[in-house]
């Protein structure tokens, strides 16, 4: 009787979750589209009045004081209120980890505002990671407002995440799978199920804004012959080796930036403000993420030089847009140098080794996950992507083979994922203080030291007690003797002090295999 009265409850709560992840979902991509929508306008009425300055240069000069003044606006507000800063996937995921806590309505309003005001002004800037974070402030604006659960308060936080992502790429089945496999790191049947019906949901909204067209409609004829795979295997070199380079730039651009003491943080939006106008002047099709250079990549001229300058520009641009700490992220740029590096190679093929000239959007659409691949260390989410995106299940093979080949070059060059990296950067300056009781999920990996071990048999650090563990749709109350086994999600409730490093531990004991 009383397991059956337990089950009810757990269908009960599974299905209030169901809810909660629909209501998340659609309030968290109307929210995102209207942001997408801005961001969009804002960059065609820059192209419009460079459009009309190239007929009166004069006016860049009130534009270029407007520019300044913007960019002391936001780098004003940026470091007074630092949650906002950069992409936001890093806060996302130290929420999820328990290792980070937000107020949700002073981000949302600052970050929207922020990101509409510095990606649409035509910086090398990403909408996807200030839709993660907007949309995980969603999710966890609509989770405070009922008496929930510690858990059901991080799935909140997750499936507003997705469906962020969801909403900014229209790609809802890698928005879950990113969620879970970069960002949560948790694959128990309730988180999943919240995480891809809300990014579902969030989909079906902004798709009501944008149709249905793939957000990287590369054209594309051919397919590539399999007798010309082990091109993949070098493409794949090089992106995991100019991928490793991006990791050690991008999370070193902080503490590059303070080295020069008399410029302060609050001016650091001056300087590419002032930077964009001459890219605007020259290459207005470079502006922003990427989306449009990318679907127009194979229409610019066909050459290994040019394609080696716009991919120098984008990195070097990109790096300083990012610095400047406003809100923005790398996400669609990682992508846009992908594509780019994609072009580069495969133009270098054409002019020296007479490759045919039809396969070129194939590298491109190749590049662009292998070199997001290797960089967010999350190779499914990669694949996904960019199979999502693009709208063709013809390049799975290909795409999940330079994304391989180029994670395992990461691997060896001892790289980490880059939104664990900046995670990391962001605790450091926040120190983080924790006061009573806290709550953490892990998932148990194969070959870990929990495996098959009782719960009695672990030395627990201090203040550690095991609630709940999830298998599969089995929620299993733990005795002493309660054995663990691969693919448990444990929920832990710490009240000890030093709970960050009780949490590493733990996390390092069901994720590190055992040799």
């Amino acid at each position: 009787m009383m397991k059956e009265q337990r089950l009810v409850t757990l269908k009960y709560n599974n299905f209030r979750q169901i809810g909660l992840a629909i209501v998340i979902g659609l309030l968290a991509g109307l929210v995102v589209s209207c942001f997408r929508l801005l961001i969009q306008k804002a960059l065609n009425l820059v192209l419009l009045l460079f459009e009309f300055f190239h007929h009166q240069p004069i006016w860049l000069i009130p534009w270029a004081v407007i520019s300044v003044l913007m960019a002391l606006f936001l780098g004003w507000l940026c470091q007074n209120y630092p949650d906002i800063k950069g992409s936001g996937i890093p806060q996302v995921e130290g929420q999820l980890m328990g290792e980070y806590e937000e107020a949700w309505w002073p981000v949302l309003w600052r970050k929207f505002l922020g990101g509409v005001f510095g990606i649409g002004a035509g910086l090398f800037l990403g909408r996807e990671g200030p839709s993660i974070q907007l949309g995980a402030t969603v999710g966890q604006g609509i989770v405070e407002r009922r008496t929930l659960t510690p858990v059901e308060r991080r799935v909140g936080i997750a499936s507003g995440a997705a469906a962020g992502l969801s909403a900014a790429f229209n790609a809802p089945m890698a928005s879950a799978m990113f969620i879970l496999e970069e960002v949560y790191h948790n694959f128990s049947p309730l988180v999943w199920m919240s995480v891809f019906i809300s990014a579902l949901c969030s989909n079906f909204v902004s798709m009501q804004f944008f149709g249905l067209r793939p957000d990287l409609d590369v054209a594309h004829e051919a397919v590539l012959p399999a007798g010309q795979y082990w091109q993949l295997l070098l493409l794949g070199i090089v992106l995991g080796v100019m991928g490793r380079l991006y990791q050690y730039v991008v999370v070193r651009l902080g503490k590059w930036s303070r080295l020069v003491k008399w410029f302060k943080p609050q001016w650091y939006p001056i300087v590419p403000f002032l930077l964009v106008i001459p890219i605007a002047w020259y290459l207005p099709i470079t502006l922003g993420g990427g989306n449009e250079l990318i679907v127009n990549l194979t229409k610019l001229p066909v050459s290994v030089w040019f394609f080696l300058g716009l991919f120098v520009l984008r990195f070097v641009f990109s790096m300083i847009s990012y610095g400047a700490e406003i809100p923005g992220g790398i996400f669609l740029p990682i992508l846009t140098l992908g594509a780019v590096l994609g072009a580069f190679y495969g133009a270098f093929m054409i002019r020296f080794m007479g490759f045919p000239q039809n396969l070129l959007p194939n590298f491109i659409i190749y590049a662009m996950a292998g070199y997001f691949a290797c960089i967010s260390k999350a190779p499914f989410t990669a694949i996904l992507l960019i199979t999502e995106m693009v709208g063709s299940l013809a390049h799975l093979m290909p795409l999940a083979v330079v994304s391989m080949v180029a994670y395992l070059v990461v691997d060896l060059l001892n790289g980490q994922p880059v939104y664990n990296e900046m995670l990391q950067n962001f605790l450091q300056h926040k120190k983080i203080m924790f006061k009573g009781m806290t709550q953490m999920t892990t998932s148990i990996y194969e070959g870990s030291r929990l495996v098959d071990k009782m719960i009695k048999e672990v030395e627990w650090p201090a203040g550690c007690l095991i609630l709940s563990i999830w298998r599969g749709e089995e929620q299993i109350i733990p005795r002493g003797d309660t054995k663990l086994k691969v693919g448990d999600t444990l929920i832990i409730e710490l009240t000890d002090q030093d709970q960050q490093a009780h949490k590493a531990t733990i996390n390092q004991w069901a994720h590190e295999m055992v040799v």
